[in-house]
């Protein structure tokens, strides 16, 4: 029998997944591909949560709609009761709401947009096309998070932004042709204006962009940045569970007040 070389992991991380489940499946698939494990017992306790009944995060962002916020929180936190101090959602959209209660607890949540931004610095220093959700542009996280770091990066116009949406809609509506048409459609479009590798920073994207066999050295995917920020966080060496030092991609996440049960 082979001798275990690497440890498992003595933190539980915790998915709140759904949004939407083929993304979680794949982000899920990454995860056991990434961990530096040869044996089951090397790789990660992971909890998940899948909940796609959460309310449509785009319109949630556009309308004003408080309730797809709510019901994140409390699916985080219902994770941390199942015993997660890490979490994990593989959801670029879903992190709009995550701001506003990152401070109050000790549960970390690994950061997409980071991780995806970290990613992309690496690929293509010198800038990068945003294709996201339109609440996701509209929300202005992925913008401000790279004017911080001085990275350029370009928005589609608004036709060409449409075409990316519905590209992650038709993946979420299980029609893998009609997303990869659209998407391929919007990132030929890009890249006549400027040949730079594409940022998939909606987990639905790198599932079209492979279906579209576009050239994978050209796309950053958010699933592959946080399945490997997750990977980092949790097999590098640290302090007991729950107390550890946390590296850059990795966010606190607060209990939620009084408001609608969990779900």
């Amino acid at each position: 029998m082979t001798a275990v070389t690497t440890p498992a992991p003595a933190r539980t991380l915790g998915v709140l997944g759904g949004m939407g489940p083929a993304a979680t499946a794949e982000f899920l698939r990454l995860l056991a591909a990434d961990a530096p494990a040869v044996e089951d017992q090397q790789h990660p306790r992971v909890v998940m949560l899948s909940d796609p009944g959460i309310p449509d995060r785009s319109t949630a962002i556009l309308t004003g709609d408080g309730e797809a916020g709510r019901r994140i929180r409390a699916g985080l936190w219902t994770l941390a009761d199942w015993g997660a101090d890490l979490l994990a959602v593989p959801c670029n959209t879903a992190h709009v709401f995550l701001a506003a209660f990152t401070a109050a607890s000790p549960v970390p949540v690994v950061d997409i947009v980071d991780a995806t931004l970290d990613a992309a610095v690496r690929l293509s220093p010198g800038g990068g096309w945003l294709t996201a959700t339109t609440g996701t542009l509209a929300s202005g996280l992925y913008q401000e998070r790279a004017a911080v770091r001085g990275y350029p990066l370009h928005l589609p116009d608004g036709a060409t932004q449409r075409l990316v949406h519905a590209a992650a809609v038709q993946v979420k509506a299980r029609r893998p042709e009609s997303a990869a048409d659209d998407l391929r459609t919007a990132v030929h479009r890009l890249w006549r204006q400027r040949p730079l590798p594409v940022l998939a920073a909606c987990t639905e994207l790198p599932l079209a962009y492979q279906q579209a066999a576009l050239p994978p050295e050209l796309m950053v995917s958010s699933l592959a940045a946080l399945s490997r920020a997750c990977v980092a966080e949790l097999y590098r060496t640290a302090a007991p569970a729950g107390r550890a030092r946390l590296s850059g991609t990795a966010r606190r996440v607060g209990r939620p007040g009084p408001g609608p049960a969990r779900g």
